[in-house]
C-alpha cells in the first residue's frame, strides 16, 4: 500500500476531510523524531503528518532529529514523502507568496546528518537527481489546480542556520543561480533516499532573503506574516497531491536506491549496526 508522509507545519494536517485516526510515538534507533506521527486518511488515502519542528516549533533547523524523523515514517509504512518548507527567493520572479517545485538541491551545511550508514557499514547511494520526479509531476499538477503562482524547477541552497544569510553570502549564493535558500531540506532527502522514500518539496516563497535593494531585509516578522497567507496555500496543494498520489509505485528508481550500494561485506556489519538498521537493509542482504 502506498502511504504518503507530510513534513511541515504543525497545522497542515488541518486539511479539509482528513481523518485523525492516531497520534502514534515512535522511538528509532537514532532516538526520537521532532513529534508524535499524526496518522489518517483523506478520502481513503492514507496519509502520515510529521511537525518538522514539533509542536510549538521547539526545534532549530541544526537541531532537528533528521534520521529519526525519516526512520520514523519509513517505520509506520510511508513510501513518499511531500516536503513543505519555507525558503526564501534568491531570484526577482520568485515573489514572497509564490511556490516553487525545486528539483536540485546545493548543500551548504555544517554539522547536520548526512547517512543512516556509518560505524560499521557504508553505502552510495546515487543522488544526482534528489527530487523524486514522479512524485514532483503530481505536485505540478496538484500546484496549477490550486491556481497560486508557481515555478517548476530550481536550485534550493540548503544553509545550517539558524541564522539568516549576510549580505555577501545571499549575493555569492544568486551568483551561483539558485532559486530559494532555506535550512532544512537537504538531509531530509540525502536520507529519504537512503531509505528508498520518494521525496519532493513544495517550496513556500516568504521573503527576498537580504539581497533585494528594494525590500527590507529578511526578518522574522515578514517571513511569519506571508507565512501565515501561505498557509492556506499549503494546505489546498497537499490535499490535492495526496488525493491524487497513485496507488501503485512509480517506477522511479528511489524503491531500489539501496540495491547495489551497500559496500560493506554483511559479515562485517556489527551485529548491533545491523539489527539497527533491519528496516532499510532487510531488502537488499536477507
Amino acid at each position: 500500500m502506498e502511504i504518503t508522509g507530510v513534513i511541515g507545519g504543525s497545522g497542515l494536517y488541518e486539511l479539509e476531510g482528513f481523518q485523525v485516526q492516531e497520534r502514534r510515538s515512535v522511538q528509532t534507533p537514532f532516538g526520537a523524531p521532532s513529534d508524535e506521527l499524526v496518522i489518517g486518511e483523506l478520502e481513503g488515502r492514507p496519509v502520515v503528518f510529521l511537525p518538522r519542528h514539533g509542536r510549538g516549533h521547539r526545534f532549530s533547523p541544526s537541531d532537528l532529529p533528521y534520521q529519526a524523523n525519516i526512520y520514523a515514517l519509513k517505520a509506520v509504512g510511508v513510501t513518499r514523502i511531500l516536503s513543505v518548507s519555507a525558503v526564501g527567493s534568491m531570484k526577482e520572479d520568485i515573489v514572497p507568496g509564490h511556490v516553487v517545485l525545486p528539483t536540485q538541491f546545493i548543500d551548504r551545511t555544517l554539522a547536520r546528518p548526512r547517512t543512516f550508514f556509518e560505524n560499521g557499514v557504508v553505502a552510495h547511494v546515487a543522488f544526482a537527481d534528489p527530487i523524486c520526479e514522479a512524485t514532483r509531476a503530481v505536485l505540478k499538477s496538484a500546484v496549477a489546480q490550486a491556481e497560486v503562482p508557481w515555478h517548476d524547477g530550481g536550485t534550493y541552497i540548503c544553509i545550517e542556520g539558524p541564522q539568516f544569510s549576510t549580505r555577501a553570502e545571499s549575493e555569492l549564493f544568486r551568483s551561483w543561480g539558485v532559486s530559494v535558500i532555506g535550512m532544512t531540506n537537504l538531509p531530509e532527502a540525502r536520507l529519504a533516499r537512503e531509505a528508498e522514500l520518494c521525496y519532493a518539496t513544495i517550496a513556500l516563497s516568504t521573503d527576498y532573503d537580504c539581497w533585494h535593494a528594494d525590500h527590507d531585509d529578511v526578518s522574522v516578522e515578514a517571513v511569519v506574516e506571508t507565512l501565515k497567507k501561505n498557509v492556506e496555500n499549503a494546505k489546498r496543494i497537499v490535499r490535492n497531491a495526496i488525493v491524487a498520489m497513485p496507488a501503485e509505485p512509480s517506477d522511479c528508481g528511489c524503491r531500489t536506491a539501496l540495491q547495489h550500494a551497500v559496500m560493506t561485506d554483511p559479515e562485517r556489519i556489527p551485529p548491533a549496526k545491523r539489527d539497527a538498521l533491519d528496516l532499510l537493509l532487510r531488502r537488499v542482504l536477507d
